[in-house]
């Protein structure tokens, strides 16, 4: 998948021509578990409750909590949708057991097979690429792969989030499904040889760290960036002249790619209206949202951008089946924990 780098207008165009019209026919309740915290999503509940009068309930907490109460919850959980961050987070819930399969030929046609599961338990909605930063005006030849991040030249000039993040943890199983075990251990070695300071902070930190000199080099998720393009963002946005960014491994996989996502809970007493609103999330005036409300990028090709993610430029991004990948993230943190990444 390549992003382009449309216009304002058609981003508007996207809005107003969504590619599947959903009717005010629908009546009832849908029950929302959700770990998305930003206020911008409102407008994608109050747009779906008007569409179709179904009332959506939301239930909102950390995942792993919410995963943790689905599954203690069982056959009695009211959770119709699971809406989460990451792969990592995904494939937990899936692991617990606590999302189904589910059929529709709408979310088939609409994401692209490489970003939902493979047994159709979850799908990918938005994309966040994780990308390196650097101080333009100290580094002259910054990475542009992800293997550079680990040549001993950058030593002391990296920082990263820990390894119980899980940006780090599907971009370390990502390595380990593209270059197998052996190789994505020593590239993890490589990069906690080169940390200028221990992982600590989120990714906005680590775009900080350049800001602050603490560091030259960082990784982070783009949505964090676009953010500080769109708005004030305290110690980034008033330096954005000083921040060049690269889209890692473009002569090869592509840049790694992070999902936001959601299923259907395994128990949905609504599940026809469940599947209903993950078929909306699917449509383009919901995939605009995404990007316009929150910097993401859309899962469904060829819906606009929003000016702030436009302005990080085209890329290509890495299409590898995040199913795969999802099976290597337990070798992931297992890779962390031989390699002394905290």
């Amino acid at each position: 998948m390549t992003f382009p780098s449309p216009t304002r207008a058609s981003i508007l165009l996207a809005a107003l021509l969504g590619a599947t019209a959903l009717t005010a026919q629908a009546e009832g309740e849908l029950n929302l578990y959700s770990s998305r915290h930003y206020d911008t999503d409102d407008r994608l509940y109050s747009d779906f409750e008007k569409a179709t009068g179904v009332t959506i309930n939301r239930i909102e907490g950390n995942a792993d909590e919410l995963i943790a109460r689905m599954k203690a919850e069982g056959r009695n959980s009211p959770a119709d949708v699971l809406l989460t961050v990451d792969t990592s987070r995904l494939t937990r819930a899936k692991d617990a057991g606590v999302l189904q399969s589910i059929d529709s030929a709408l979310l088939e046609e609409r994401i692209p097979g490489n970003l939902q599961d493979d047994e159709n338990q979850w799908f990918g909605f938005s994309q966040r690429g994780r990308i390196i930063f650097f101080d333009k005006a100290d580094v002259t030849e910054p990475p542009m792969t992800y293997a550079d991040l680990a040549d001993p030249k950058y030593k002391g000039q990296l920082c990263i989030r820990s390894s119980s993040n899980d940006y780090n943890q599907t971009l370390l199983a990502a390595i380990v499904t593209h270059e197998g075990e052996e190789a994505a251990k020593a590239w993890a070695q490589g990069v906690v040889d080169n940390m200028a300071r221990p992982p600590q902070g989120g990714d906005t930190d680590q775009i900080r760290g350049i800001v602050s000199g603490e560091c030259e080099i960082s990784v982070s998720n783009t949505y964090y960036f676009a953010r500080a393009i769109r708005k004030p963002v305290k110690g980034v946005s008033d330096h954005l002249d000083q921040i060049g960014w690269v889209f890692p491994d473009q002569d090869g996989n592509g840049a790694h790619m992070n999902l936001s996502g959601a299923g259907v809970a395994a128990h949905a007493p609504n599940k026809e209206a469940a599947i209903r609103f993950l078929e909306y999330l699917a449509s383009d005036q919901a995939q605009v949202y995404f990007s316009s409300g929150n910097d993401e990028f859309p899962a469904v090709e060829g819906v606009a951008l929003a000016e702030s993610v436009e302005k990080l430029g085209a890329f290509k991004a890495d299409t590898a089946d995040l199913s795969e990948i999802a099976k290597n993230i337990g070798t992931a943190q297992k890779i962390f924990n031989e390699v002394g990444w905290k």
